[in-house]
């Protein structure tokens, strides 16, 4: 059974500000060159005025990867996260999270929704986690969704302070 994951940030910035952030490839750069790991790198990177899509690659030392998770792999691990984000109205953006971890039976699927709220905006991460291992998978989900938890707060930090050393 899936584990799921809410996380919610607030901004004192309008949404179409912290969209243009969020989707500029020297943002996504800085952010995994301070927070992706071994190896991290913007993969791929595409945006116009439907959206955008980028995909991301994370790595994890092995020496902080949880014993129990460090049965399922050998070394690094490597984490790849596709994200779609695109204009849904005024003042709003949905879009899409997939991460998968090459080698093992863990994914996260997910939305995103980023939206103008009182005094600025809102920006909503709602994802399933699941590993597919018999009798101990669900350990293993609250274990992931809790790093993931981790890495988004670090991200919201991360972008917030961006967005007021440029505003």
């Amino acid at each position: 059974m899936a584990h799921q994951l809410s996380h919610r940030t607030v901004a004192e910035f309008p949404a179409e500000q912290v969209y243009a952030v969020m989707v500029d490839p020297d943002y996504l750069k800085a952010r995994l060159e301070q927070l992706g790991g071994p190896g991290a790198a913007l993969l791929s990177h595409h945006l116009d005025g439907n959206g955008a899509r980028y995909e991301l690659r994370h790595g994890v030392d092995a020496d902080v990867v949880p014993p129990m998770v460090r049965g399922l792999v050998s070394g690094d691990l490597v984490i790849e996260r596709v994200e779609t984000l695109a204009p849904a109205g005024p003042g709003r953006y949905d879009g899409t999270v997939a991460v998968r971890i090459p080698g093992t039976p863990a994914s996260a699927d997910g939305a995103l929704r980023l939206a103008d709220a009182t005094g600025g905006s809102e920006f909503v991460v709602d994802a399933s986690v699941t590993v597919r291992v018999p009798l101990i998978g669900g350990r293993i989900e609250s274990m992931v969704a809790e790093q993931i938890g981790g890495l988004l707060a670090q991200e919201t930090a991360f972008t917030l302070e961006w967005l007021r050393q440029r505003s």
